[in-house]
């Protein structure tokens, strides 16, 4: 047999696999993992991760409410498409349990990115106050993610999931969650910088959302509007919390794009007090698309509200 022809059947031999040696290692998959996340935080933090690698649908929008949202038939038809669903847990979301079991995909992974984190109580005389010890029952406030220190732990969460289902790219994924979290350090950083020197750290909350941002950033929450979701206050809680303001010269009324702004404003109108629409999920308001841009809009346009005042 010629050369060239011996040469080119032994080509094809190894290219087709036809041959008696062990098979190649597939290093990775070609196609992107199809993942699910409830809410546009978590989004974010597997994008960051995953890069080209992944495809990420979140079920919530930015101004979406993640206590009051009702899924969609379009999220049914993502979960049973998705190989992995990533959710913050502790009650957050207590509508994805029955999607996933309507989406009947028996194969999915569910991965609870608020695992080891320790808890604020979802005391709310407690939470009011802003000095809680971490705990770490059930019962803990589920907003984990407005303290970018859980953010460190979701996202570590994330990519060990990511690794579990793509090997072939573990180190990429590594490397990705280490240059992020080096962003996120910065960030901090900043934030703490730009705190320094403001001395009246008080606002009243419009719900519960707030003490882990609160605790990592030296805020006070003075008072809280809605003490539980989706809850309207009492006439005689709107006379507290508008004595209060006007006791304590509370100059902030923190509020949340993805609440309505009746109650908010009322307070305003009754005290003075200026309110400050901020909002706990990326996407929620313009220059909020990220994590980050979330965190540094929130921190920013409070203290510089507070200053104002």
């Amino acid at each position: 047999m010629p050369v060239v022809r011996l040469v080119t059947l032994c080509c094809v031999i190894l290219l087709s696999g036809w041959f008696t040696g062990d098979p190649p290692v597939v290093s990775a998959s070609t196609e992107p993992l199809n993942v699910v996340v409830t809410i546009p935080v978590l989004k974010d933090l597997v994008e960051q991760v995953g890069g080209p690698y992944v495809r990420v649908t979140s079920l919530l929008k930015g101004y979406e409410n993640e206590h009051t949202y009702s899924p969609k038939p379009s999220d049914l038809i993502a979960v049973r498409n998705a190989q992995l669903l990533f959710e913050v847990g502790l009650g957050l979301e207590v509508w994805v349990a029955n999607l996933v079991k309507s989406a009947g995909h028996a194969s999915l992974t569910v991965i609870t990115t608020s695992k080891g984190i320790g808890l604020i109580p979802d005391d709310h005389k407690k939470a009011e106050a802003g000095h809680q010890e971490a705990g770490t029952h059930a019962g803990g406030n589920p907003h984990v993610w407005m303290d970018p220190e859980n953010a460190v732990t979701m996202m570590r969460h994330v990519t060990q999931a990511l690794v579990h289902a793509d090997p072939g790219h573990a180190d990429e994924f590594r490397h990705n969650q280490a240059a992020y979290l080096k962003r996120l350090d910065q960030l901090r950083t900043e934030l703490n910088d730009r705190l320094r020197t403001l001395t009246d750290r008080r606002f009243i909350a419009h719900h519960p959302a707030w003490p882990y941002f609160a605790r990592r950033f030296g805020f006070e929450i003075v008072g809280t509007i809605q003490t539980q979701s989706a809850s309207e206050p009492s006439a005689m809680q709107i006379q507290q919390l508008i004595t209060t303001i006007k006791k304590e010269k509370v100059k902030a009324v923190v509020s949340e794009i993805q609440l309505s702004q009746r109650l908010p404003e009322l307070l305003a109108r009754e005290t003075g007090a200026r309110v400050v629409v901020l909002t706990t999920l990326p996407g929620g308001l313009p220059r909020t698309e990220t994590y980050l841009d979330m965190l540094r809009y929130n921190v920013l346009q409070l203290a510089n509200a507070l200053e104002a005042a």
